[in-house]
């Protein structure tokens, strides 16, 4: 039954991946909650809090294919604690160890430690897909070192770059963003065992070392203190989620302008069967960009929501947790198809090196008045020779005149250069800078993963 977007039979395929949808199916959720409940009656039978008999029992049965998941929505319409989880479980549980279940702890432990185990394994996938992209654009950085583009500033022809200087700019970004979620793990992949109002109360002697225990089965760290009410560090995953998002729409902004027919020069993959239009045939359009562009909008917009999630109420506020309930798995789905279709486009980009060429002409040599400017700037000093070039060039703009004939024809240039020397200004392949130099400079840089 459709519900979503995310799991349309129709339009799944654009909003979500079929891994990251496992992860936040409505199985592996309860299984999340089944491990914290079996990690916690293992811990408590090692220390003689439950019988170890019953402990045994619930972690043999602490499997999501033995309940009935359906039922437990049922039991949602009159509770949103763990309760109806716990009435499910009871159910295949054998002897008394039905009793002995979330024994000392509040449902928001059990549920905020799933939502951490769902969102351990998302970071998994998404530090995965980010790997693969920051390859494929140090590929494309180092294939493309030296093809000399048009470089752009406020959507204008600027000075000239090369196409591995742009991608370079990309590799750097992407990686930096690897570095953002390893060190965010730290504060993320942390537990919860805090028991009714976060102090304990309910296992007091021995409470801490079945944190300890418990968290260690199921590979968290154990809280300093409670964190019911302190939801920075879902905050701050869900904000670099939207980090990302915004690098991932840059990239993807950035090769559907390129492929304007106008201007041709980059093109995401195509292939034969790839149909842009229902009713012109000729039509290649940039449509995975644009589906990833639509994903970014979806995921950074929900960056504030996850901000005000963090204003809770007292030692508990459910209106916090069920938003994350909704929010976070958008997140890191809409993110990781983004993702997934951003490595497809950069690591099959097409490039078309004779569409660059022609385009560094637009301007008929304006493009290079920098050059020109600062070697004239040598004899007449910066600002006049600013003077002089800006006439110029707003002259020969004008008039769609080259900027050589321009030039040619302004004594206080001439006294100066032949018109050899101002054809080798006007070279773009000339002055280009250190943009391959700087593409070295990211690629010895490159983590080898």
């Amino acid at each position: 039954m459709y519900s979503s977007v995310i799991d349309s039979k129709v339009f799944g395929c654009l909003f979500s991946t079929e891994a990251m949808r496992r992860v936040f199916s409505d199985e592996n959720l309860v299984q999340k909650w089944l491990d914290t409940e079996a990690a916690l009656a293992t811990a408590q039978a090692e220390l003689g809090i439950i019988p170890k008999g019953e402990a045994d029992e619930i972690v043999a049965k602490a499997k999501a294919d033995l309940l009935d998941i359906s039922s437990i929505g049922e039991f949602y319409k009159s509770s949103i604690t763990i309760v109806p989880l716990l009435k499910a479980f009871g159910k295949v549980l054998d002897g008394k160890a039905g009793e002995y279940v979330h024994w000392g702890a509040t449902s928001q432990d059990i549920v905020d430690t799933g939502l951490i185990l769902q969102i351990k394994d998302a970071c998994a996938i998404l530090r995965a897909r980010l790997i693969a992209l920051e390859k494929a654009c140090y590929a494309q950085a180092k294939a493309h070192r030296n093809l000399v583009m048009a470089g752009r500033t406020h959507v204008q022809h600027a000075l000239p770059v090369t196409m591995g200087f742009k991608v370079a700019v990309w590799a750097s970004e992407i990686t930096r963003h690897i570095i953002r979620l390893d060190e965010c793990q730290e504060r993320l992949f942390i537990g919860q065992l805090s028991g009714a109002v976060g102090t304990l109360a309910s296992m007091e002697d021995k409470g801490l070392e079945v944190q300890k225990r418990m968290m260690n089965i199921l590979g968290l760290k154990a809280p300093d203190i409670a964190w019911h009410t302190a939801r920075d560090h879902i905050a701050e995953f869900v904000g670099l989620l939207a980090l990302v998002a915004a690098s991932v729409s840059k990239i993807a902004h950035e090769v559907l302008t390129l492929q304007r027919t106008e201007i041709g020069e980059l093109e995401e993959p195509f292939f034969m069967g790839k149909v842009g239009s229902s009713t012109m045939p000729h039509k290649r359009n940039p449509q995975v960009c644009e589906n990833v562009i639509a994903l970014t909008r979806s995921v950074r917009a929900l960056a504030p929501l996850a901000v005000e999630a963090m204003i809770c109420e007292n030692e508990r506020d459910w209106s916090c947790e069920l938003a994350e309930w909704d929010f976070v798995g958008r997140a890191c789905i809409m993110s990781d198809a983004a993702l997934e279709k951003t490595v497809d486009i950069v690591t099959n980009l097409i490039v078309h090196p004779d569409k660059m060429e022609r385009n560094l002409d637009c301007l008929k040599g304006l493009m290079l008045s920098e050059s020109v400017m600062m070697h004239l700037g040598d004899k007449l000093g910066r600002m006049t020779a600013h003077d002089i070039i800006y006439a110029t060039c707003m002259s020969a703009f004008e008039k769609g005149e080259s900027m050589l004939n321009a030039l040619l024809a302004d004594s206080r240039v001439t006294k100066h250069f032949t018109e050899q020397e101002l054809k080798g200004m006007l070279d773009p392949h000339k002055y280009v800078g250190l943009a391959p130099e700087f593409v070295d400079r990211v690629l010895a840089k490159q983590p080898h993963r």
